[in-house]
């Protein structure tokens, strides 16, 4: 039992090395790292800037691929879910107070992760679900633990909208649908494209 658990961990050792070693070499491609049914370590560099910008939402479809409701009025409508060369999937959306008062987001979004949590308000408690493969995608981090998704908002005005953000390992080729999770949040299944 324990020598399966140690080839096992091994296994696991040598796909984390690979990944980081992916993850250097397409950095300066704008990509994140790493990627299996565990939550990663460690990712490729993001801007060390301490914020991610939302600002590329590329491959976006008119119509939302879906649509969750959150507490207080608040509704996450994802846009697309862009699967690019470097093994990495994006989903794009838009984050909509449609109450007719000011809402404060949920802190709940950013997860549980100590790692995660110590670096502010952000969608880092977002998750993908491949009930294909059987496996959980936790949204990517740079090197310095911060979550590759948008960061740094708190209070959303009435009527007001945020475009937002995360970037996770990108499922098999052959997986095209996933359950989309954000804490607070009703789950959905998105189309992957690309």
């Amino acid at each position: 039992m324990s020598i399966r658990f140690t080839a096992k961990a091994r296994r696991r050792m040598v796909a984390l090395t690979l990944a980081a070693g992916l993850a250097v070499g397409v950095a300066g491609c704008g990509g994140g790292g790493g990627g299996d049914d565990e939550k990663p370590q460690a990712s490729a560099s993001a801007s060390k800037d301490g914020g991610s910008d939302p600002s590329t939402q590329e491959g976006q479809s008119e119509t939302p691929l879906a649509e969750m409701k959150g507490s207080d009025g608040l509704l996450l409508q994802i846009t697309s879910a862009q699967r690019d060369s470097g093994g990495f999937l994006t989903v794009n959306g838009n984050l909509k107070n449609d109450a007719d008062k000011s809402v404060q987001v949920p802190g709940a979004v950013r997860g549980d992760e100590t790692e995660i949590i110590q670096h502010g308000r952000s969608l880092g408690g977002a998750t993908l679900i491949d009930s294909k493969s059987k496996k959980r995608y936790y949204v990517l981090r740079d090197t310095d633990g911060r979550p590759l998704t948008t960061t740094g908002f708190s209070i959303l005005k009435a009527g007001d909208s945020l475009a937002v953000f995360m970037q996770f390992p990108a499922p098999p080729a052959d997986t095209t649908e996933v359950a989309f999770q954000l804490p607070t949040f009703a789950s959905a299944t998105i189309q992957i494209s690309g």
